[in-house]
């Protein structure tokens, strides 16, 4: 009887012990959690309300003197590209990693990607998967007119703009490379859509640039069309090089379509910022 006893009781603390913890969780506050902040602006070259998320460096004061580098990135929505690539950048930025100057991220969220990205296409079968399409020198010059405007004038941001695009976005990216290149002085461009209207863009001459400029290519295991339209730009591109330009090109064949611009971009970020040793 005596251990039984004791047995009730250890059973009665035990529960009054997790009772009480449970009481102490329960009272413990939540905050939501903030990584940057929301632009909600009317284009008036779109026609339509964009959105825009900002990522800031840590201790990022609009009243200091300190100017950032800014990062576009297309695809910059929330559920899209906009928390990972901004994690690369803050990762990157550590004063113990020094990969990345403190810079500030733009994710342009999307409302129509495949209007935005592409330029009009002859092609029967594009037309009709992508019947919004085409629509990609208006949205060039909304980056131009509007939105770079807009991040100059809201945050302290210095010269240097980098412009990330995948996929359809990388079309795009290399579409701004080739017709109004100084927009951005870094490119990096992942897996693009070179195959858009029989690969056209591919045969287009560039614009040429006096700027320095640094431009990444990467592309996966994507398949033939893929694989080679992204290496028939890296060497349409390295025939012109010019002192001027930096230019890298990678090839994951662990990574695919889905994939690659993670490690891309960080492959990118060191490349074309990270101080080499001397």
């Amino acid at each position: 009887m005596k251990i039984k006893n004791i047995f009730l009781t250890f059973i009665s603390l035990t529960i009054c012990s997790l009772s009480f913890a449970q009481k102490e969780i329960t009272q413990h506050k939540t905050a939501p959690l903030s990584i940057g902040e929301k632009i909600e602006f009317e284009s008036k070259i779109l026609n339509e309300n964009r959105i825009v998320n900002i990522y800031l460096p840590n201790g990022y004061s609009k009243d200091s003197l300190q100017t950032y580098p800014v990062i576009y990135l297309l695809d910059g929505s929330i559920d899209e590209d906009f928390i990972h690539i901004s994690g690369l950048v803050q990762f990157g930025s550590f004063s113990w990693i020094n990969m990345i100057p403190e810079s500030i991220v733009v994710g342009i969220a999307n409302v129509d990607r495949k209007r935005d990205y592409t330029f009009p296409t002859l092609n029967k079968k594009d037309q009709k998967d992508f019947p919004t399409t085409g629509k990609s020198e208006t949205f060039i010059k909304f980056i131009k007119t509007e939105l770079q405007p807009l991040i100059d004038n809201q945050y302290n941001t210095n010269a240097t703009k980098t412009l990330i695009g995948q996929s359809l976005g990388g079309l795009l990216a290399t579409e701004i490379l080739f017709k109004n290149p100084d927009l951005f002085d870094n490119y990096i461009i992942v897996s693009p859509s070179l195959w858009w209207n029989d690969e056209s863009l591919l045969t287009y001459k560039p614009t040429l640039y006096t700027s320095k400029k640094s431009i990444y290519i990467a592309v996966g295991k994507e398949g033939k069309i893929m694989e080679r339209t992204a290496n028939q730009l890296y060497d349409k591109l390295k025939l012109q090089q010019k002192e001027n330009t930096n230019l890298y090109f990678d090839f994951f064949e662990k990574q695919d379509h889905a994939d690659a611009l993670h490690l891309a971009v960080y492959n990118a970020f060191e490349n074309i910022f990270k101080k080499k040793e001397q």
